[in-house]
């Protein structure tokens, strides 16, 4: 049976096949393989050790802004791998744990703290301030800039979602009791849109705090990271469901299965490329994902990795964070050359396997 896949016989067939499709439905069985690119990761270590880096921003002065959960401290990076960390206030015998992290309208950086309930702001220069939430016990997660130039966040433990004014001004809305909001976006129809853990869900909210929320067809998926698309729809992972999302403003959901089993695919977020980005946090890969499904894995140097979240830089990059290597990965996306034509989906995608992909390479199926 190998051998036949690596006939020439089967190839004419995978050809045939393709032009019957096409002629079906408007496109081929298999779409062309994303071989030519040559993707590299750098890893740049963080000078404190055991710091549980988490979340992971975008800054205003060209540089990258990331929470390191477990020394209490705010990193910044710069793109030619430059680390310098602030520390944030402790409290009495524990840590703050600063988790999400997002820049701000009022060209600030903007974080949670998970154990000590607050939102913490940090200017450019490293001074640092934080607002307590209203609810004790809360746990703030993640946090991004809303359309009304608010910053909005999630409540963990507190089932809200919370919204915070650059002066430090926080309202609160409620979720029923159980719904766990983890990560948060803007969305492209100015509302607020939201995962939630345990309920399986993807949140809506709208800047008056109206919430809907959309139930996600894989059973115990433990959605995580969402984030905006370029094509108009919002994307997300599913940890435990091995999947990625992806829901429309209406609320349909679509969904596409990560080819390597267990990954625990966790954050998200647009490619400068016009496709979608995500981590493994198991299989220590960082995954791309077009609009169409397409799925191409990258596998990252360092063992147990363990990475987490993931956003574009102002460099053209990708860059992500090691929990468990302790170092800030950078996927080089513009360093890449294609010495083909632009591949259109970097995968192979079947209409008749509901956005299941596959990956050939040199007649081989994989």
């Amino acid at each position: 049976m190998k051998k036949f896949f690596k006939s020439k016989h089967f190839l004419i067939i995978v050809t045939v096949i393709n032009i019957i499709v096409a002629s079906l439905f408007g496109s081929g069985l298999f779409t062309d393989v994303n071989a030519k690119e040559k993707i590299t990761i750098t890893e740049f270590s963080i000078p404190t050790t055991g710091s549980w880096p988490m979340g992971i921003t975008s800054g205003p002065d060209g540089n990258l802004w990331f929470t390191e959960s477990s020394s209490d401290k705010i990193g910044k990076i710069s793109p030619d791998g430059v680390i310098i960390e602030f520390s944030i206030p402790r409290s009495a015998d524990y840590g703050t744990s600063p988790r999400g992290i997002t820049m701000g309208h009022d060209g600030n950086i903007w974080f949670t703290e998970f154990n000590t309930h607050k939102i913490g702001r940090i200017t450019l220069n490293g001074t640092i301030t934080e607002y307590s939430t209203p609810t004790r016990g809360s746990t703030p997660s993640n946090i991004t800039t809303g359309p009304d130039g608010n910053l909005w966040f999630t409540e963990n433990y507190g089932f809200k979602i919370g919204q915070i004014t650059p002066d430090g001004i926080i309202t609160e809305f409620s979720l029923p009791i159980g719904n766990t909001p983890f990560d948060i976006t803007s969305g492209p129809d100015g509302n607020l849109w939201f995962t939630e853990n345990w309920t399986n869900k993807i949140g809506r909210i709208t800047p008056n705090g109206s919430i809907t929320e959309f139930l996600i067809p894989t059973i115990g998926s433990w959605p995580m990271g969402i984030t905006s698309g370029p094509d108009g729809n919002l994307w997300f992972t599913e940890f435990s469901g091995n999947k990625i999302g992806r829901i429309t403003p209406s609320g349909m959901i679509t969904e596409f299965s990560i080819p390597t089993d267990n990954s625990a695919p966790y954050g998200i977020a647009s490619g400068p490329d016009g496709n979608l980005w995500f981590t493994e946090n198991y299989s220590d890969k960082v995954g791309k994902i077009t609009p169409n499904g397409g799925i191409t894995e990258f596998s990252i140097p360092t063992p147990q990795s363990w990475p987490m979240d993931i956003i574009a830089g102002p460099d053209g990059n990708l860059w992500f964070t090691e929990y468990g290597g302790n170092k800030i990965g950078r996927v080089n996306l513009a360093d890449v050359k294609h010495t083909g034509p632009p591949d259109r989906d970097g995968a192979l995608l079947s209409p008749f396997n509901n956005g299941v992909a596959w990956t050939v390479f040199n007649g081989y199926l994989d």
